[in-house]
């Protein structure tokens, strides 16, 4: 089964309605992510932007958590089918969805509730009940690093990224494990709503609005005896020059670093070589500057450090899959970006 691509809610003024998906077994912290996030966000107006609503597979009542305590939910499963984007957060009690790739009978029910054209997401190894459902047969998608070889062998189907903190398929979304949900849940009120409200709900949260690397840096591995020190300063003084040319041995430079080791210990810390890192830093900065200010392409492809506007259109469709004058025009007016396949270490 593939959903069709998502759609905006009908009506004038409607919000987008979000509907989480409790099953036993889950993790509170991440069945609180989509409330916190998502409820978060608010318009130029002050409006709240989505409708949050929670519900579990059977009808309204207590769902077992994997603390020492249940949550109860108001919603049965019949709150799916008013869903525009539905969210699956993990769950440590899966059963035969985990062990054989199959759902049960009462969470097929549940998910045959879903419209056409729903936005599907899962956070962690809620991956499992979309790959289950067919919903990821051949997409790039993700799940928690300690469970990504297992998951890649019950559904072969399935092209698994065990690198990266989420992936963008356009209306069907994957994030690594817990808290990179958090990551998930930002990128998508981005992708909705533009970089301004993002940020205003990643500074309301105390979280970072943009987590640079991937899972890598998150897996134990065996470390060096010595330890030198790391690339913080070297990005710290890369972000405030982006419009400048920078080059791989001045980064290195201000850790007082071979280019060969500055390189590696980048890509330790940061999951990306420093030439990827760059490009996203400005992309971002384009992207700030396209929605928050009436500077013509060519001034705000100097400042973000693209040199010319061919080559930051060249590095906006790449990332984004639209031009600069179509992101500008898009988030000006307050919608949303057209999809494209990301992944996002």
């Amino acid at each position: 089964m593939t959903p069709e691509p998502s759609r905006k809610p009908a009506g004038p003024g409607a919000r987008h309605r979000v509907v989480v998906l409790a099953m036993d077994g889950l993790l509170p912290f991440e069945l609180g992510i989509p409330q916190r996030i998502f409820g978060k966000a608010r318009g130029a107006d002050g409006r709240r932007l989505y409708d949050i609503v929670t519900c579990s597979i059977r009808p309204p009542g207590p769902v077992e958590t994997d603390a020492d305590f249940a949550v109860l939910i108001g919603n049965g499963p019949e709150a799916l089918a008013t869903a525009d984007t539905v969210v699956v957060p993990a769950s440590h009690e899966l059963g035969p969805v985990y062990e054989d790739g199959v759902l049960t009978p009462e969470l097929a029910a549940a998910l045959a509730l879903i419209r056409p054209g729903t936005r599907l997401v899962s956070i962690c190894t809620g991956g499992y009940v979309l790959a289950a459902a067919g919903f990821l047969d051949g997409r790039p998608a993700t799940t928690h690093w300690y469970h990504a070889e297992h998951f890649q062998r019950l559904f072969p189907k399935v092209r698994v990224d065990a690198d990266v903190l989420f992936v963008d398929d356009g209306d069907v979304l994957t994030s690594a494990g817990v808290a990179a949900g958090i990551d998930l849940c930002l990128h998508l009120v981005r992708r909705d709503h533009g970089t301004a409200v993002a940020n205003d709900v990643a500074r309301r949260t105390v979280v970072p609005p943009h987590r640079d690397g991937g899972q890598a840096q998150y897996i134990q591995r065996p470390v060096p005896e010595q330890q030198a020190a790391g690339t913080t300063a070297a990005r710290a003084w890369a972000l405030a020059r982006l419009h400048e040319p920078i080059q791989l041995r001045d980064m290195a430079r201000q850790e007082a670093m071979s280019v060969r080791t500055f390189t590696r210990r980048f890509r330790e810390e940061v999951g990306v070589s420093p030439g990827q890192w760059l490009t996203r830093q400005r992309v971002e900065r384009a992207r700030h500057l396209l929605e928050s200010t009436d500077l013509s392409i060519d001034q705000i492809a100097h400042d973000a450090g693209f040199g010319t506007a061919q080559s930051m259109r060249q590095h906006l469709q790449g990332a984004l899959g639209v031009t600069p004058t179509a992101y500008r025009r898009t988030f000006r007016s307050g919608g949303a970006t057209p999809a494209a396949p990301q992944r996002h270490p």
